[in-house]
C-alpha cells in the first residue's frame, strides 16, 4: 500500500510540473556595418524572456549576422570605390527585400547590368547553408545579370556601387558573394539594361 501511495504521489508531482519551452523576444533592428568602406557584417540580437524548464524546447540562436557594406564614412565622406568589390546575392532575395523596403513615389526605377564572369574562387563551391548554395552554380565564362534596385540604389549617385559604370571596355572588375567571404572573383561589364528583365537562371542582386 505504501509503494502504491508513493507512485501515485510521484505521478501527481509530475502532472503539476509543467513543461515550459524557451520564450524569446523579437529580433532587434539590424546594427550598422561593423566598419565603413569594406565588406563586413551587421548584427541583430534577441534575448531570452523565459528559460526552458523540465525538458521544454531549448532556446534558438540569439544572434544573427549578415553581409554588409557602408559606402560613406561616419563623417559623410564617400569611400574610394576602387577598394570596394560589387557585393552580390541570389536574385530571389529581391522579392523579399522589396516587401521589406518602404515604398516611395520618388523611388527611382532600378536597372540591370550584364557581366561575363572571368574568375571564380574555389570557396564558392563550399557553401553548405541554404542561403549560400546558389554560389555553386557560378561558372567562368557565363554571362550573369545583376539587378540594381531600391534600397541598394544610392539616392545620391543613382547607381548601385560596384555596377562598373565608368569602367573601361573589358576592364576586369571585382565582385564578392554576400554570406561567404571566400566566394569572390572578377568579371567584365557587358552592358546596362534600363528595362530590367533578368532571367531566373544566373540572376543576381547588388547589395
Amino acid at each position: 500500500i505504501l509503494q502504491s501511495h508513493t507512485v501515485l504521489h510521484a505521478r501527481s508531482l509530475k502532472n503539476k510540473t509543467s513543461v515550459t519551452p524557451c520564450t524569446i523576444s523579437e529580433w532587434s533592428d539590424w546594427s550598422g556595418c561593423a566598419e565603413p568602406c569594406k565588406a563586413t557584417y551587421r548584427v541583430r540580437r534577441r534575448h531570452v524572456i523565459q528559460e526552458q524548464r523540465n525538458g521544454g524546447e531549448a532556446c534558438p540562436p540569439l544572434e544573427e549576422k549578415a553581409g554588409c557594406v557602408e559606402y560613406w564614412t561616419q563623417q559623410g565622406v564617400e569611400c574610394n570605390h576602387a577598394l570596394l568589390p560589387a557585393l552580390i546575392t541570389t536574385g530571389g532575395y529581391g522579392k523579399a527585400r522589396r516587401k521589406r523596403a518602404a515604398s516611395s513615389e520618388n523611388e527611382r526605377a532600378g536597372y540591370c547590368v550584364e557581366f561575363q564572369l572571368a574568375a571564380i574562387t574555389e570557396g564558392c563551391l563550399h557553401g553548405n547553408s541554404s542561403y549560400t548554395r546558389w554560389m555553386r552554380y557560378l561558372s567562368e565564362g557565363h554571362v550573369v545579370c545583376v539587378e540594381c534596385q531600391h534600397p541598394a540604389l544610392d539616392s545620391r549617385s543613382l547607381h548601385c556601387y560596384g555596377d562598373g559604370s565608368g569602367s573601361k571596355k573589358n576592364e576586369v572588375l571585382h565582385w564578392q558573394a554576400v554570406g561567404n567571404p571566400r566566394c569572390r572573383g572578377t568579371w567584365k561589364r557587358i552592358r546596362q539594361l534600363d528595362t530590367c528583365s533578368c532571367p531566373s537562371v544566373h540572376s543576381f542582386l547588388f547589395i
